[in-house]
């Protein structure tokens, strides 16, 4: 979907020149005074507006900049003028800063179509980043009480209290637990609560990238470093400067970019790849793995010392099976917004369906439950979810007693869950990661480590 710009300028002719270089990505609407701004204040919200300083009626920095951040308080306004000399420039730009504008531009002969639509974007970008941060402000206050709360469990009411004690520190923080416990969750939940969530916070996966990109991604690389590297290019820290950078699966990070990034950690220095010179950086560090650290440090794949600095805070993130009062939080508040989105009038789930979904021992934790809602919604059709819209009816759960003697009780229920997958999908991997909503190559090690054949 495009951003709504509103472009208020008297000048016909500069409007239009906005509109020509700006439509193809922007929805464009006018405004030709204060006037006429004053009327728009009443109409839809616009991400941006571009407001020129002098127009017949009014100022727009002293009259009509307050205007719009009180109307509109997240709408994100850069100011435009062609008068002020060079030293002007400057004075008026801090001028509008202070008084609300996200930047300050000078019309000139020259139009340079790309700044403007960088300074657009990143415009909207922190208006999202607003806008994202007071879900998440909503989201923990649902969390840790209110009406409604998400988690009822003591473990994840301990860790929201937790949350609301470290995120103002500028500490280290390590999340564990199984894959889809929500651990991204929490980072975001963390950097939205400290004095950085004005920042960005930057995320890298780092079992995603092969080892020969992956510092590269981190610390950055000058031209020629290595082949591929047509010119300098800024790592992770320097784009999470002042913000937050979540390293997430850092026991897949290579040996090796551990120990540099210890480094980087103790120095608060980095040197891109290929380069002499080093900067210094400032961002906070939130870590997460699946792994059990114990088992991570004696197997070699997390160095100590590099565990001992990112875990001055650990936070434990217990899997769904050990704290099944939150299952029917998650499901009531997955199944109010799936259905939201899909426009469907679903008011809830029969006792049945109730059993069938605290009884499942969920694999895949809070992703496959959110899966498996979403699947329910589209499926359903009455006002209700039934057992027969779950996928997780034709599983045995904890209350079987069939279980293969070979495996234990847990281990048996997934084994279970994967086979049937596999059959409904008839044997497509891919999609049985996806349905149970764990990674692909998770599912590859459960059905090597449970001795799975796949026709």
């Amino acid at each position: 979907m495009k951003g709504k710009i509103l472009v208020v300028d008297d000048s016909a002719d500069y409007r239009q020149v906005l509109k020509g270089h700006l439509e193809d990505q922007f929805d464009i609407s006018e405004a030709d005074s204060g006037a006429a701004l004053q009327k728009s204040l009443n109409g839809e919200q616009p991400d941006v507006v571009l407001l020129d300083v002098q127009l017949p009626d009014a100022n727009g920095l002293t009259d009509l900049l307050p205007a719009v951040k009180k109307r509109w308080a997240d709408t994100e306004v850069i100011i435009l003028t062609g008068k002020p000399t060079d030293n002007e420039a400057l004075t008026w730009a801090v001028d509008a800063m202070r008084r609300g504008a996200f930047n300050f531009i000078r019309k000139g002969d020259h139009f340079d179509r790309d700044k403007m639509i960088a300074d657009i974007n990143n415009a909207i970008e922190k208006r999202e980043q607003v806008e994202e941060t007071k879900n998440l402000r909503k989201a923990l206050e649902t969390m840790s009480g209110g009406s409604s709360p998400v988690f009822q469990s003591p473990a994840m009411k301990d860790v929201v209290r937790t949350i609301e004690r470290i995120a103002p520190s500028d500490v280290s923080v390590l999340i564990t637990g199984e894959s889809g416990t929500g651990k991204e969750v929490i980072s975001d939940l963390v950097h939205a609560f400290s004095p950085r969530s004005k920042a960005r916070i930057i995320k890298i996966n780092c079992a995603a990238l092969p080892r020969e990109l992956i510092e590269s991604e981190l610390f950055g690389s000058v031209k020629g470093a290595f082949t591929g590297a047509h010119s300098d290019r800024d790592g992770l820290f320097r784009q999470a400067e002042g913000g937050t950078l979540f390293l997430d699966e850092i026991s897949e990070m290579p040996i090796d970019t551990q120990s540099k990034l210890l480094r980087v950690l103790q120095d608060q220095e980095v040197r891109p790849v290929g380069g002499k010179t080093t900067y210094k950086t400032n961002c906070r560090i939130v870590a997460a793995t699946n792994r059990k650290t114990e088992e991570a440090i004696k197997d070699g794949k997390l160095r100590e010392d590099l565990f001992y600095r990112i875990s001055a805070i650990s936070v434990y993130l217990p899997p769904l099976r050990e704290r099944r009062e939150d299952i029917m939080p998650l499901a009531n508040a997955f199944l109010r917004k799936f259905a939201a989105q899909a426009n469907r009038p679903i008011n809830g789930y029969t006792p049945a369906a109730i059993e069938r979904l605290t009884g499942f021992d969920w694999p895949g934790n809070i992703r496959q439950l959110q899966n498996e809602v979403q699947r329910a919604v589209l499926l359903s059709e009455g006002d209700m979810v039934d057992t027969m819209d779950l996928s997780i009816s034709k599983f045995r759960t904890t209350g079987d007693e069939s279980q293969d003697t070979n495996f234990t009780l847990l281990e048996g229920v997934e084994r279970n869950a994967i086979i049937n997958m596999l059959k409904e999908t008839g044997g497509n991997k891919l999609e049985t990661a996806k349905r149970l909503g764990i990674g692909r190559q998770t599912l590859y090690n459960k059905i090597k480590a449970y001795g799975i054949e796949v026709s």
